[in-house]
């Protein structure tokens, strides 16, 4: 099944205004997400340690470059999702924007174990400022990627109960910007966190 295009609106900038709107708003969540970095790279060295180590050594890579890869991959389906919205292609545009807030949900269950890992191991959001700089900081991301992710599947839905309200392409395609934000976000806490963060650190057990 097929659906018509809604009448394009023209503007001086080229973008829809929405689109527009769309993209000042992420230069401004760059800048919350870059105090939030700072933030935790300039007191990281100040925490207390956690059973002799430093905090960063719960930082579990191996786990985490899996979770990095499933948020990789839902930048992918939401591509495919856009594309498909602009052929107005209604089965694989629903087929890819299922698949994205899947694997959202997917991404969120592995930080919801890496959360109760760290409070398992005494690392609170309470605990030192290592705990809450980290916490603020992935705990801020996760929300984004959950609103994304029913954001998505709300889209998902009326296509089907409501499928004019989804009818341009444009929808998907600004749905498309905030969750590629969110991506690409992740992946600079993934580098500057967990990859430079804890490079070189002796995370042998101490005494």
């Amino acid at each position: 099944m097929a659906i018509t295009s809604e009448n394009q609106e023209h503007t001086s900038t080229g973008l829809s205004n929405r689109k527009l709107l769309m993209w000042t708003f992420l230069g401004s969540e760059c800048l919350f997400f870059g105090s939030l970095i700072a933030t935790h790279m300039v007191n990281r060295n100040e925490a207390a340690f956690v059973h002799g180590l430093s905090p960063a050594c719960l930082l579990d890579i191996p786990i985490t470059s899996m979770s990095t890869f499933v948020l990789l991959m839902s930048s992918v389906a939401m591509v495919l999702a856009v594309a498909a919205a602009y052929r107005f292609d209604v089965k694989q545009q629903r087929l890819w924007l299922l698949m994205t807030a899947s694997l959202g949900i997917i991404f969120l269950g592995f930080q919801a174990y890496e959360f109760q890992t760290f409070v398992n191991e005494g690392l609170t959001i309470g605990t030192n400022l290592f705990g809450s700089t980290f916490f603020t900081l992935t705990g801020f991301h996760g929300a984004h990627v959950t609103l994304g992710v029913v954001w998505i599947f709300i889209m998902f839905i009326l296509t089907y109960i409501k499928p004019d309200a989804t009818s341009n392409p444009l929808n998907t395609d600004i749905a498309g910007l905030y969750w590629h934000f969110v991506d690409i976000v992740w992946i600079v806490i993934f580098t500057v966190i967990y990859l430079i963060g804890s490079y070189g650190l002796d995370c042998g057990h101490v005494g």
